[in-house]
């Protein structure tokens, strides 16, 4: 009933929540609120991202400023630094070793990997170990007991192409399915047919790249580019450097290098972290300002405004913290094999061009070449570092006299050319020396042996010629094919067979070295180029680009012998996957070469059975096809025979399903047509 205002109102009474006398709480905290307390913060958050950089030097107010721009200089290549803290004394001074947080813990580990007992200066080598480690080896039990076994984790096996029982090689074709679309398919070089092993749809923006072993692929994306890895293409790293044009990757496949557009941003990164080392800045993309690695990654080396700047890859520092200086210096390269550097400076007003070879680290001139009227150079490495061949383009000059001494001037009469070879395994490097009149259209060494080839004279009707050198001897001419229209030179990368290559008219010729025949010549119209296989079976010939009408590739055997024409329309790309060195000894090779012949009967045998088992395949399926045709051809004449009855009602009792059911109604008519008409003169 309701009450009138002013008047007292009843209230219920209030629920006691109290526990009764002798209620046991059993639910504990965890079971409880156990979603919220995972979030609460505790003591060691953190700990692993912390690193504790000892043998720091020992200063003052006055120079902490420069002693903490060198150490976060150093250290900020592992990774994002959160903090820096240095503990001082009553005096202000650091007592000699500091905190580094990092952002996450894979750049604390690489810290403590990379520069631990990093030689600061000539007095203090410095050593970082994580904060997390202290507690870990205080903790030390006096008895030992073994490691409890963890479970087998499966990880992507990076390496899993190697273990093709037939050392069947893998390939890539690249195009663009749609605009803007850009297809990959990667493939098994199968025979008779290859083996599809995975297809991916805008898979890259522009196009793709293999590692110098073949242990991943780069693609290229606006945001950066990613590489990949595995049985099945997983990404194992990407790399934030938006519209990233080109990329290098480091022999030992360590580190990776970002250009961006038109070279002026110039990024290494590391694989296996993607933490960035080091950047630079450049004035756009040339050859001068690409980045060389020495064989073992161990040294990266640019040319930048007549120096020679090398960095060393354990701090990403220069090399003795200082460029290597050298006027009109115009071009370098590394050795393939060893830490050596061979450049060459241009020539200059009564001071002749010279090449020179370096030894790295410590910078000693092995051996240097004095060269006279050179108007250009180019350096060519043999792949095993045994031979070095520098060619040389000359001029002929006069001095046409005048009656004023002054007005006098040069008269170039013409231009020749000297191809230098170092022998760099002989002791104080000799070199040899090979003159050619005629205009150099193309130079290779043999990747795997002692020659190399010279394609001189005119493009319309070229010689190619082959030289050969050998420890101690001046090089060879073993061989000159005259009247040869070709402009390029591909070796197999065993060595042996060369493809005589001319680009412009997509003729090919396949030469055998050992007695130089001609094994075979074909054409591939408007092909643009030639990628040999890892192991030197199969060539490939592709043509792109420009010619809309005829895209696609052809794959030829090392005889010459085509195997498979393949048209794909907006065809970009074939790409060999490439392998790491073998790690047989020479001794071991050369053993395997003598009994080669013991193997034929199983190579043979394994031949035959694969295309047995494509024949029986193949005759399988054309026996179902017909099976299939025949079922449904029976099944619609089980149908035309059930519906006579009906066609007879239609047509008023009168079966016209062949021609002699009703001869009365039948009328022929003959008609005469004029095929051609041949008139032949008989004399």
């Amino acid at each position: 009933m309701a009450k009138k205002k002013g008047e007292e109102q009843d209230f219920e009474e209030e629920p006691n929540f109290d526990d009764p006398e002798g209620f046991v709480d059993d639910v504990s905290d965890d079971e409880l609120l156990g979603d919220f307390l995972k979030q609460k913060p505790c003591e060691s958050d953190g700990v692993e991202n912390v690193i504790v950089v000892d043998n720091i030097p020992v200063v003052g107010a006055a120079r902490f400023q420069k002693l903490n721009g060198i150490i976060e200089k150093l250290f900020k290549n592992a990774g994002t630094i959160v903090n820096v803290h240095y503990p001082k004394d009553e005096e202000d001074n650091t007592k000699g070793y500091a905190f580094i947080e990092y952002k996450n813990q894979e750049s604390a580990e690489e810290a403590v990997k990379s520069l631990n007992n990093h030689r600061l200066d000539k007095n203090y080598k410095l050593l970082v170990n994580r904060f997390s480690d202290f507690q870990k080896y205080s903790d030390i039990p006096k008895e030992w007991s073994p490691p409890q076994p963890q479970p087998y984790k499966v990880q992507n096996d990076l390496y899993n192409f190697l273990v093709e029982t037939d050392a069947q090689d893998q390939f890539c074709v690249v195009s663009e399915t749609i605009p803007g679309s850009v297809q990959v398919q990667f493939c098994q070089n199968t025979q008779p047919e290859p083996t599809e092993l995975l297809k991916r749809e805008r898979f890259t923006d522009t196009y793709v790249k293999w590692s110098p072993k073949g242990t991943y692929i780069v693609t290229f994306h606006k945001q950066g580019v990613i590489i990949w890895g595995g049985s099945s293409f997983v990404k194992v790293n990407k790399f934030p450097h938006g519209n990233a044009q080109y990329v290098d990757i480091s022999p030992c496949e360590q580190y990776l290098v970002t250009y961006g557009p038109n070279g002026q941003k110039i990024v290494i990164w590391d694989i296996r972290t993607g933490a960035e080392k080091r950047a630079f800045v450049s004035d756009g993309m040339s050859n001068a300002s690409m980045l060389r690695w020495s064989h073992d990654d161990r040294y990266v080396a640019r040319l930048v405004d007549s120096q020679i700047q090398i960095y060393d890859t354990t701090t990403f520092f220069l090399l003795d913290m200082k460029s290597i200086k050298v006027e009109g210096i115009r071009n370098f390269s590394w050795s393939p094999t060893d830490n050596i550097i061979a450049y060459w400076v241009a020539e200059e007003v009564d001071v002749p061009a010279k090449v020179t070879l370096m030894a790295i680290p410590k910078k000693t001139e092995l051996r240097t070449k004095n060269l006279f009227n050179v108007a250009d150079c180019k350096i060519h490495w043999q792949k095993s570092g045994d031979y070095l061949c520098v060619k040389v383009d000359r001029f002929s000059k006069s001095k046409k006299e005048k009656k004023d001494k002054k007005d006098s001037d040069v008269k170039f009469l013409g231009m020749f050319y000297n191809f230098e070879i170092f022998h760099m395994r002989e002791k104080d490097i000799p070199v040899d020396s090979v003159e050619v009149k005629e205009t150099i259209l193309a130079f290779a060494w043999e990747p795997v042996g002692s020659k190399f080839s010279i394609i001189h004279g005119e493009p319309a009707s070229a010689n190619v010629s082959f030289y050969e050198t050998n420890k101690g001897q001046e090089p060879v001419l073993v061989k000159k094919l005259e009247k040869k229209v070709c402009s390029h030179l591909f070796w197999s990368p065993r060595g042996q067979f060369i493809v005589l290559a001319n680009l412009q008219m997509g003729t090919f010729e396949f030469v055998d070295t050992n007695d130089f025949s001609i094994m075979k010549t074909g054409d591939h119209y408007r092909a643009s180029e030639v990628e040999w296989d890892p192991t030197g079976r199969y060539v490939v010939t592709g043509t792109s680009g420009k010619a809309k009408e005829d895209q696609g590739y052809y794959m030829w055997s090392f005889q010459g012998r085509i195997l498979k024409r393949v048209n794909l329309k907006n065809f970009m790309l074939f790409l060999w996957r490439p392998r790491p060195p073998t790690l047989l000894t020479e001794a071991r090779q050369k053993e395997i070469r003598k009994n080669l012949k013991k193997y034929y009967s199983q190579f043979e045998s394994k031949d035959r059975l694969r295309m047995t088992r494509a024949s029986k395949e193949l005759i399988e399926k054309r026996a179902k096809l017909r099976e299939q045709f025949t079922e449904y051809r029976s099944k619609r004449v089980t149908e035309w025979e059930e519906q006579k009855k009906r066609r007879m009602q239609l047509r008023n009792n009168m079966d016209t399903d062949t021609l002699e059911a009703d001869p009365d109604n039948v009328e022929e008519e003959i008609v005469e047509i004029l095929v051609r008409e041949d008139t032949t003169i008989i004399e």
